[in-house]
């Protein structure tokens, strides 16, 4: 029953499959299920490493309970009309997935939403309210969601005609993080390279971490070097953009 939700069987079976080891698209397949229903389940449930069937299904229960007040009266990015011909529910289950992948490379759950949030919004720009509107969320855990992504350069802030301010997803975005990943990775290099010296040159411990060194600074060198050259294709413009 590829659109319905999860049983405790599969439940079982998707906790079998990563304690093998098994990537999501593998579980996936042997469910008939979409890699990103599986992939959510694990993010939504503590993580590969901390998956645990029983505990995922009581947790889905619950949640499932607190949602049926609310029932007849959706709100939120669930029922939110979509341009372009957009399929609203195949939105918010991608949102869900970007959300996701966020997550697993270590972003915080709000942060994460938050810059689903904005990326996949055709202005990439909303304000304070718009996002708690969004997201069905407190105006306090919006602002403590900028605040993070706005200190890590994620975002950048502006005021509208209306003195409001607004949050704005920059087209350079990705590439400073691909930057930060490089400066982050050749600061472990120098570690590296200094435990050497500690540990001195030509033992064992001291090879191991010789060749730790080389090859982060390969990959940070190799990071930086392809995001300077692909950092024209972030500010790409489509030639026909659809009018909604």
């Amino acid at each position: 029953m590829p659109g319905g939700r999860l049983t405790q069987q599969e439940r079982q079976q998707i906790g079998l499959g990563l304690a093998d080891g098994l990537a999501y698209a593998e579980i996936a397949r042997r469910l008939d299920r979409p890699t990103s229903t599986v992939t959510r389940e694990v993010m939504r449930n503590g993580g590969p490493a901390s998956y645990r069937a029983d505990l995922a299904h009581r947790a889905t229960e619950r949640r499932t309970q607190r949602r049926k007040p609310s029932t007849a009266t959706p709100r939120g990015p669930q029922t939110a009309p979509q341009p372009f011909g957009r399929d609203p529910e195949a939105v918010r289950t991608y949102e869900e997935l970007f959300t996701t992948v966020q997550m697993a490379s270590g972003m915080p759950q709000m942060m994460a939403r938050v810059m689903a949030c904005l990326t996949l919004t055709d202005s990439g720009s909303l304000t304070a309210a718009e996002l708690a509107q969004r997201l069905q969320v407190s105006p306090a855990s919006i602002s403590k969601a900028v605040a993070f992504l706005d200190e890590q350069g994620m975002i950048r802030r502006e005021r509208d005609e209306r003195r409001r301010e607004r949050y704005i997803v920059d087209d350079d975005i990705w590439y400073q993080a691909m930057m930060a990943s490089a400066r982050s990775t050749a600061k472990m290099m120098e570690t590296a390279r200094q435990g050497v010296t500690v540990l001195v040159p030509g033992t064992p411990a001291a090879t191991r971490l010789e060749n730790v060194a080389r090859f982060l600074d390969y990959v940070s060198e190799a990071i930086g070097r392809a995001a300077e050259q692909a950092r024209d294709i972030l500010h790409t413009k489509p030639d026909d953009t659809p009018t909604p």
